[in-house]
């Protein structure tokens, strides 16, 4: 298949992807200002109510095989315990930071995890488009009105996926839902090696009486020059992620780590969406262990900066460099390229 016909491919992909939740979801009516303001509090509240300390389970489980052959893995059960932080609040938008605590008592060990970025009606997401890149997609207005959008970052602040959706209330129960969405492999699978390098999904959050959780459903999808858009599906996943108020862990741990490297965060954060706004979007090559190709010398710099083996302007100097080569334009099909090359 020739670029042309893949990138035309692609692009009437995505264009499915946001039409069929157009359909499902139509716009929601004026409701008047009272009402509205009222709706927009209470997601507010909803939203910072996931801050907190938590024990955590993440249930992943492939189930139904969509083509013939394939094998559905061994459902893969972990845990932990993690501190939620809220780091930005303007009004209308909510940052909030996980930071996972592992080890044993005494000798834990803080890992920045992953990133929720909500946003009140915004005009455009940065969405995952493809293999090595995410680019601006604009909401449209009509389907603006009263929703939020979510975009997910990686544990090194590089994009991972966006929707959007509306907070509502149904059967006595607290829910958002996102639009369809791509997403790019998950450690988990990335490993692996595995015939599928996408996600289409759908992401939902809900508040229970002891927190809240956080599921997908996940349809896998792999290349295909024969299949519908050049893609095929190859089974279905479900991930439930649960999250229990608990403080019986070393919280301390997770405030400390991240009041040492708050301000590098902060710098690291702000490069990425520099480099977002200058090129219409962000392309680096993915790596199965980490995320992006950088993504493991900057968790090690905020470390570094931790423990003072390095001093905070020269790890935000490194960090900075890395994420513009690493962006640079044609550095990710460079990469690949000379990747394809050491395999051969």
């Amino acid at each position: 298949m020739n670029t042309i016909t893949t990138l035309y491919r692609s692009a009437l992909l995505a264009t499915a992807l946001i039409a069929a939740p157009v359909l499902a979801d139509g716009p929601i009516a004026d409701r008047g200002e009272a009402v509205e303001r009222a709706h927009f509090e209470r997601d507010r509240e909803t939203i910072l109510s996931m801050a907190g300390d938590y024990k955590v389970r993440f249930d992943m489980q492939e189930s139904t095989a969509w083509m013939k052959g394939y094998e559905p893995l061994e459902r893969k059960i972990s845990g932990g315990h993690e501190s939620v932080r809220v780091i930005e609040d303007t009004g209308t938008r909510i940052v909030l930071q996980h930071l996972l605590v592992v080890g044993e008592e005494g000798s834990e060990m803080v890992i920045k995890h992953w990133r929720q970025d909500w946003e009140y009606e915004p005009e455009k997401i940065l969405a995952y488009s493809g293999p090595n890149t995410w680019e601006w997609m604009e909401v449209p207005e009509r389907l603006r009105n009263g929703r939020w959008s979510q975009t997910v970052y990686q544990v090194d602040d590089s994009p991972r996926y966006a929707g959007w959706g509306e907070w509502h209330d149904s059967q006595g129960i607290r829910r958002w839902r996102s639009n369809w969405t791509w997403r790019p492999l998950a450690r988990r699978d990335a490993v692996r090696n595995p015939v599928y390098d996408r996600y289409a999904a759908i992401n939902r959050h809900q508040l229970t009486p002891t927190g809240w959780i956080h599921w997908q459903d996940n349809t896998k999808m792999m290349p295909d020059a024969a299949g519908e858009d050049g893609l095929k599906s190859v089974v279905q996943e479900y991930v439930l992620n649960t999250y229990d108020k608990f403080d019986g862990y070393n919280v301390a741990a997770a405030d400390d780590y991240w009041k040492a490297t708050e301000s590098y965060w902060g710098a690291v954060r702000a490069k990425w969406d520099e480099v977002a706004q200058a090129n219409d979007g962000i392309a680096i090559e993915e790596e199965a262990q980490t995320g992006t190709v950088v993504s493991g010398r900057l968790l090690t710099i905020a470390n570094e900066i931790k423990s003072g083996e390095l001093s905070e302007a020269d790890g935000i100097a490194e960090a900075q460099a890395l994420i513009g080569e690493a962006t640079a334009p044609g550095a990710a099909a460079k990469a690949q390229v000379a990747r394809a090359e050491d395999e051969y």
